[in-house]
C-alpha cells in the first residue's frame, strides 16, 4: 500500500515506520523538516505543517490511506488545546485530499475504567498526563462526530514499554484491557504491529480498539 504517515519520527510513529517498512509498504512521511528522513529506503519525506489542513490535504492526496501519530509535545503548555487543533486540521485536511481511510492513535486515558468512567477522571490519574491525555480524548470525541471517512482510532494499554514484538496481544474496545496480574501493557513494536494490522485488513470502522497482553 501506499501510506501517508504522520509523526514518523516521534515515540511511537517511528515504529509504525518500521513495522510499514517491515512489510513492503511505501511510505510518505509528513514532517516540517523532511531532512530527519532523506535517504531512508521505502520513505518519501514531504514537508507539510499539520496544523494547516491544506497542506495535510496536499500532501496525503493519493494515497492508500492515511495513519496518524500525531502528538502536539508532552513539554507544549497548552498542550489540550493544541492537541485538539492538530487533530482537527489532520481531520479536515484528510477529507479534503479525497483519502477515505484514517487510522489514528489515541491515548490510554480516554478508555474507561468502568461504564461511563474514563481513565483520564479518575483521582489517581498523573497530574502531569492529564491535560495531554485530555487533548487526546477530545480528539476522540471530534472523530466520534464523522459521519465521512472510515476512520479508526487505537488507543494503546496503559504502560507502553519494552521492544518485544511478538505479535500476540488481545484486542478490545472502549474498555482497559488487564491481564491476570492486574496490568494493562502492551510494547511498542506490537502496538505498531496492531495498527499496520488493521491498515491491512481493516476490522473497525468509526470506532476506537485497544490492545493489550
Amino acid at each position: 500500500m501506499k501510506i501517508a504517515l504522520i509523526g514518523a519520527t516521534g515515540h511511537v510513529g517511528q515504529y509504525f515506520l518500521e513495522e510499514a517498512l517491515r512489510r513492503g509498504h511505501a511510505v510518505s512521511a509528513l514532517l516540517r523538516e523532511p531532512s530527519k528522513l532523506a535517504g531512508r529506503d521505502g520513505v518519501t519525506p514531504l514537508q507539510a505543517d499539520v496544523y494547516d489542513p491544506a497542506q495535510v490535504a496536499r500532501a496525503v492526496a493519493g494515497h492508500d490511506l492515511v495513519i496518524s501519530a500525531f502528538n502536539a509535545g508532552w513539554g507544549e503548555p497548552q498542550i489540550r488545546a493544541r492537541h485538539a487543533a492538530g487533530s482537527r486540521a489532520i481531520l479536515d485536511g484528510v477529507k479534503a485530499s479525497g483519502v477515505k481511510r484514517l487510522l489514528v492513535l489515541g491515548g490510554a486515558g480516554s478508555l474507561e475504567i468502568a461504564p461511563g468512567q474514563r481513565l483520564v477522571d479518575s483521582p489517581d490519574f498523573p497530574a502531569q498526563w492529564k491535560e495531554g491525555a485530555l487533548g487526546a480524548a477530545d480528539a476522540l470525541d471530534q472523530l466520534r462526530g464523522e459521519k465521512e471517512l472510515d476512520w479508526v482510532l487505537l488507543s494503546p494499554a496503559m504502560l507502553l514499554e519494552g521492544e518485544t514484538r511478538s505479535a500476540r496481544f488481545r484486542i478490545g474496545g472502549d474498555q482497559v484491557l488487564f491481564d491476570a496480574a492486574g496490568e494493562s501493557r502492551i510494547s511498542l513494536p506490537d502496538l505498531a504491529v496492531a495498527m499496520l494490522d488493521e491498515a491491512e485488513k481493516p476490522a473497525h470502522h468509526r470506532q476506537r480498539f485497544t490492545v493489550a497482553y
